[in-house]
């Protein structure tokens, strides 16, 4: 059965490692029902707007079996929200889910609308936890296991312990672990994308670019 192990949250803090000079990284678990709203859980805040946070990013979802794979791999144990994810789940490989899967936590509906990208914000939390993340962004990219942002189709309260019910799953076969490789690896793999109804605008107009002149804009 795949539930929740933690809801997590965090607020602006300065970091003179981050790009922007403060982040919200830096999440912990809240005890007792959080609420999710079309922006986000109640209690988390963004901190760089320009690439995170908004109805397509209101929620980050991770898989404690990777966040698990990490730790082994870098000798150190991983907290829950270590890697800046609103929802730490188990029993679900958050990777393996298909763009537009919706699940039912708690009261709340959420839609897989695809994987993290991940940046120097990260890469500077984990130096800054003293964990061993030489080339973090090249590992974590060539790992294809980002995890998944979450829009909220129906607002409710969610907490640690909740069932995660997926209640629909599109079957086109384009999963997060899909799109990801396609936008960061393999662009060969663009065109698969445009399987996905709604997609994200901006993996939208990188699929139809390749697809159509067989690259992307320089």
């Amino acid at each position: 059965m795949a539930v929740v192990r933690s809801v997590n949250v965090g607020r602006p803090r300065a970091a003179p490692w981050a790009t922007t000079g403060r982040t919200s990284i830096d999440k912990t678990p809240v005890v007792g029902r959080v609420r999710a709203t079309i922006a986000g859980l109640v209690g988390d805040e963004v901190s760089n707007r320009c690439h995170h946070g908004g109805p397509d990013k209101a929620v980050y979802a991770y898989a404690r079996e990777a966040l698990d794979d990490w730790a082994a791999e870098l000798g150190h144990d991983l907290p829950d929200g270590q890697l800046g994810e609103n929802l730490t789940l188990s029993g679900l490989d958050v990777d393996a889910c298909e763009i537009g899967e919706r699940w039912e936590v708690g009261e709340v509906v959420l839609e897989v609308r695809s994987p993290r990208t991940p940046c120097r914000t990260l890469s500077g939390w984990m130096d800054h936890c003293g964990l061993p993340a030489e080339a973090w962004l090249r590992r974590f990219t060539e790992r294809a296991r980002p995890g998944a942002y979450l829009r909220v189709l129906g607002e409710g309260t969610l907490a640690a312990g909740d069932e995660v019910r997926v209640r629909h799953r599109p079957g086109h076969g384009v999963t997060v672990a899909l799109m990801f490789r396609a936008v960061h690896l393999d662009r060969t793999l663009l065109p698969r994308l445009l399987e996905v109804p709604d997609l994200v605008p901006e993996a939208r107009l990188a699929a139809e670019r390749w697809a159509a002149g067989g690259g992307l804009p320089g």
